[in-house]
């Protein structure tokens, strides 16, 4: 709207009636108090300083200022920490943080910076050096998690753009064809909800081969006897490329299969065979052999069918114009949908099958990172700064995931629901004879959510009184074990020689 003149009468005006359906009321501004609204993020705050990742991820950014007008470090991640867990995807959105004149001082920070000022400052950031912060720093996250057996998803999503940025191609869009886009080719432990690495590429680069390198060097930080016990993809996935080079370096993998015209084949010489067996949720599996065309070798594939029940539609494109139309067929005939499977796992089809299903609880996770976090956003005219974003985004998830975790260890909660009921609320701040006090607008139904938040504060309070026989690692391995009480199952987290560096 650009700066107007203010009125010299209206600027020292105590307040202002205005007149409603309650009557008239008196409206009055005080620039000094301190409102925040979200009220409930002290107990985040306490859950990053105690658990010891805040700081040290502060520390070890490798941005630096020689100008003494400079902003501080913690000002500008402080910055884009508020902007994330706002739900942000824009850096111009950053603007609106301002307004919280209570959680930036509660982060240690002196001033919340502009969106420019964030802007220039990752601008400044080594691409390489910044790469490797945030990698330890997320490797941090699921480090002592490792020693469990565990499961890797990955998934390519894409991520439309509308401006010059670099690596703005037109690739695979299915949401919207020509529409150029970048890629984020990330990695996940199942069950988690823990982000593992991710890397933003060129919109025309969804393919494996371009996906691969990130996950090889995933794992080449990962001691062997950590690894996954198997790794889990879509079809983009099952190509003779990756399974090749899986079967090469020992890792398991359960990879869904393009319904090529191969593989129909196959599909339809399977259909006869009466040794059909229960795959579990109306799914029927069969075991084969499949060797395609290239590939080198003969490779065991579960074929799962399920039976339609009701009408069948299909669209029909002609030209421009899209038909709609059903499919009439007598009172006996059967429908079938299929799905092929690759695998170098041993275990029987029910099990195979439903493996893969579990897939399903991660593309929860990339939807919600795109959709309710800032996969979607957050983008500049060069990659670099996209990258940065990218991994930043992930770090807080995660970070807001075991936070979610310490609240409900026995459900997952997505941003959309965690968000408003663990963050959101209207808090003012006072201070008086050395005490700041955070009053919180508490709700009708708000007893549960503040009953919750107690407990935390109580057990991260109880991790503070024994800091003295606690190391930093050893406190963060405690926060682990209550997180994943349920994934457990009564075991305990003991792999602290996993944690990265400066930790401990």
């Amino acid at each position: 709207m650009g700066e107007q003149h203010v009125p010299q009468e209206i600027a020292d005006s105590a307040s202002t009636v205005v007149d409603t359906f309650a009557g008239k009321i008196h409206v009055e501004w005080d620039s000094a108090a301190a409102v925040t609204p979200l009220g409930q993020m002290a107990f985040f705050i306490e859950f990053l300083k105690t658990g010891g990742i805040y700081d040290p991820w502060i520390a070890d950014c490798p941005l630096y200022y020689t100008s003494p007008n400079a902003p501080a470090k913690r000002d500008v991640l402080g910055t884009v920490l508020l902007s994330v867990l706002s739900g942000h995807q824009r850096y111009a959105h950053m603007t609106t943080v301002r307004s919280d004149t209570v959680n930036p001082g509660l982060l240690g920070m002196s001033r919340v910076v502009s969106e420019d000022a964030v802007r220039r400052g990752f601008k400044q950031i080594d691409e390489a050096a910044g790469m490797a912060w945030l990698t330890e720093h997320m490797r941090r996250c699921y480090a002592a998690v490792l020693s469990l057996p565990w499961i890797m998803d990955g998934d390519t999503t894409v991520k439309p753009l509308y401006g010059h940025q670099e690596g703005a191609v037109v690739g695979y869009n299915p949401h919207k064809p020509g529409r150029p886009s970048h890629t984020y080719h990330s990695y996940v432990m199942a069950n988690t909800r823990l982000v593992l690495d991710v890397d933003v590429q060129a919109g025309n680069k969804t393919a494996t081969s371009y996906s691969a390198p990130g996950l090889w060097q995933l794992l080449e930080r990962i001691p062997r006897r950590h690894w996954p016990a198997f790794f889990r993809g879509d079809s983009g996935w099952g190509t003779d490329g990756f399974m090749r080079q899986a079967e090469e370096k020992g890792l398991p993998y359960l990879v869904k299969l393009r319904l090529t015209k191969n593989v129909r084949r196959l599909i339809e010489r399977a259909f006869s065979r009466a040794d059909w067996v229960d795959a579990g949720q109306g799914w029927e599996g069969i075991e084969e052999k499949l060797q395609l065309t290239g590939w080198a070798i003969l490779r065991r594939v579960i074929v799962l069918r399920r039976l339609l029940a009701g009408d069948v539609a299909i669209s029909l494109k002609q030209q421009s114009q899209m038909e709609l139309g059903f499919v009439e067929t007598a009172e006996a005939a059967q429908r079938y949908e299929y799905a092929v499977l690759a695998t170098t796992l041993p275990d029987e089809i029910l099990t195979v099958a439903q493996h893969y299903r579990d897939r399903a609880d991660t593309e929860n996770v990339f939807d919600e990172l795109k959709n309710q976090w800032g996969w979607g956003g957050y983008t500049t005219k060069d990659l670099k700064r996209c990258r940065l974003m990218a991994r930043i985004v992930a770090l807080v998830y995660n970070w807001w995931s075991l936070f979610v975790r310490l609240a409900r260890p026995d459900k997952h909660l997505e941003a959309i629901t965690s968000r408003p009921l663990l963050l959101h609320a209207v808090a003012t701040k006072t201070c008086h004879q050395r005490q700041t006090t955070v009053t919180i607008a508490d709700g009708p139904t708000s007893a549960g959510i503040r009953a919750v938040l107690q407990q935390i504060a109580d057990f991260l309070g109880g991790l503070k009184r024994t800091a003295e026989q606690l190391t930093q690692s050893e406190r963060w391995l405690r926060i682990l074990n209550r997180a994943f009480f349920k994934l457990l199952g009564g075991r305990a987290l003991q792999n602290p020689e996993l944690l990265p560096f400066g930790c401990g």
